[in-house]
């Protein structure tokens, strides 16, 4: 193939805008399910609500694979523009629901602009050669922005569409606006957009050929964490940041685009970095790091008391005075540190790093006679971290953007070992990175009933990236025994001394 010409870079753009539009879809359960919730409209638990946000993300998963296959072999004009007229409906239907089933149906239904993804990936790297995919599968991946659109705008749409949940009915006329969106897109995709399929047709089992290979569920396994946690934490977000943070809807929607906006924005510096550096050590240092900023995520907003250092008596005798601040015992007097009785939660000014406040109670009464060395004060520890908010939302727009880098490294993967069957890899990738947004905040949920602790969804981040770090070291190790046995041995000779 050629260098790109001016309709590669048309294509590109469209594609992208219809992605980014798509995004924006899939992401309104967000939003939209923490207001209702916050506002009374419906008694939701949390791991209702997590069904609420998995189930959009997993129809477009469910689907990326069959719409992936179906732009290998037709071309996307169509099946994109098909997919976005076809998911108008219904969103437009959700404004007659009234019930969690029927809120779950039209989700499904919605759901399929998850699928965009698959469809965009394919019909995209048509359009350009080896030397530009990752930087052009890097662009179009920057549509997950749209993530970003919806945590922004939509919670100050549905709060003045409902005069600040006054009259929370009104919230119905949210998904017609959307639906009236994605019609629009669908219009000016089919008018402007030009039709073009793989060079090689090849029938549906040499398609499926590809499924075959382990390194495509290793691939699905990165997407699982970089992607479908991207995405489950851009819906999970709002009402994290409502619950921990006690934030306003408004303020926590805001702070979920800063962690969406980055990590799809980035996803384009993704795809140079991957070319430049290749794929592979970008994924090193991305599941390095999501490692290291989940593990200092993990720590809750909490109060901890613990005992401390008391005081024993130095002789034996009788106790003939006890205080706040004193006590005297066989004719020694040994001072106590008092109870200051800080409330850390109206402490002004933000902290960091943990307080600690260390007082000691008397544990004997006058006239008690004592044993030499017997307490006479409990000594009494109370360690108040915050869990500082700024210093939170910093460290997950860091990790929002490291996952965005991760998801254009792991599609620059797919055309070099795969590159007529794009398509239908990418789809299966994003299958399985889709079914990480579908289960993760069902995950989410009952992690968040069973410990009481909502960073415990942080703890199933590290652990996941743990795996895939371990798997893809372990991976690397076996290519280079298998290639180069001699220079592995003496390496590990020389590790070894």
């Amino acid at each position: 193939m050629e260098k790109p010409t001016s309709t590669s870079h048309k294509m590109l753009f469209l594609n992208t805008l219809a992605f980014t539009i798509c995004f924006a879809v899939w992401m309104f359960n967000g939003v939209t399910v923490t207001f209702l919730v916050d506002n009374g409209a419906y008694d939701w638990d949390s791991v209702q609500i997590g069904w609420l946000l998995g189930i959009p993300v997993l129809t477009g998963s469910l689907f990326r694979l069959p719409l992936g296959i179906m732009t290998d072999k037709f071309g996307g004009k169509w099946v994109f523009g098909g997919l976005l007229l076809i998911s108008a409906v219904p969103m437009f239907l959700l404004q007659y629901v009234d019930s969690f089933l029927g809120f779950a149906l039209c989700s499904f239904g919605y759901g399929l602009t998850g699928a965009g993804f698959a469809v965009g990936i394919g019909y995209t790297s048509v359009w350009y050669n080896k030397e530009w995919q990752g930087r052009a599968l890097g662009i179009f991946g920057a549509g997950n922005a749209g993530a970003a659109l919806t945590t922004l705008f939509a919670p100050t749409i549905l709060e003045n569409l409902t005069n600040n949940g006054a009259d929370i009915e009104n919230w119905r006329t949210l998904p017609v606006i959307y639906a009236a969106i994605l019609v629009l897109m669908a219009v000016i995709f089919l008018v402007f957009a030009t039709n073009k399929k793989p060079s090689a047709q090849r029938t549906m089992k040499k398609l499926m050929q590809p499924l075959k290979s382990i390194r495509v569920w290793r691939f699905g396994l990165y997407y699982f964490l970089v992607f479908g946690c991207f995405v489950a934490f851009s819906q999970w977000l709002v009402p994290y940041y409502v619950n921990v943070y006690y934030l306003p809807l408004v303020t926590a929607g805001i702070l979920a685009a800063a962690f969406s906006f980055p990590s799809g924005v980035i996803r384009a510096l993704g795809g140079w970095m991957s070319d430049k550096w290749g794929a592979r050590k970008v994924m090193y240092w991305v599941l390095g790091s999501s490692l290291v900023i989940s593990f200092l995520l993990i720590f809750p907003k909490m109060e901890i008391y613990s005992p401390g250092n008391g005081i024993m008596a130095k002789q034996a005798g009788e106790v003939t005075h006890v205080s706040e601040d004193r006590i005297v015992a066989g004719g020694v007097e040994y001072p106590l540190i008092a109870k200051d009785e800080t409330n850390f939660d109206e402490v002004e000014g933000d902290f960091v790093f943990p307080k600690k406040e260390t007082w000691q109670e008397p544990v004997v009464q006058v006239g008690q006679q004592v044993e030499k060395k017997e307490l006479l004060a409990g000594g009494e520890t109370k360690i108040f971290f915050e869990a500082n908010v700024w210093v939170f939302t910093f460290l997950v727009i860091i990790l929002g953007s490291i996952w965005g880098v991760g998801k254009a490294a792991v599609y620059k993967h797919i055309p070099e070992y795969f590159p007529e069957e794009v398509g239908v890899v990418g789809g299966m990738v994003g299958v399985l990175g889709g079914l990480g947004g579908f289960f993760c905040p069902i995950i989410f949920g009952y992690l968040l009933n069973g410990s009481g602790l909502w960073t415990s969804a942080w703890m199933f981040t590290l652990i996941l990236s743990a795996i895939c770090l371990w798997w893809m070291h372990r991976t690397i190790q076996k290519m280079m025994h298998k290639e180069q046995p001699d220079l592995m041995r003496q390496i590990e000779a020389k590790e070894e001394k």
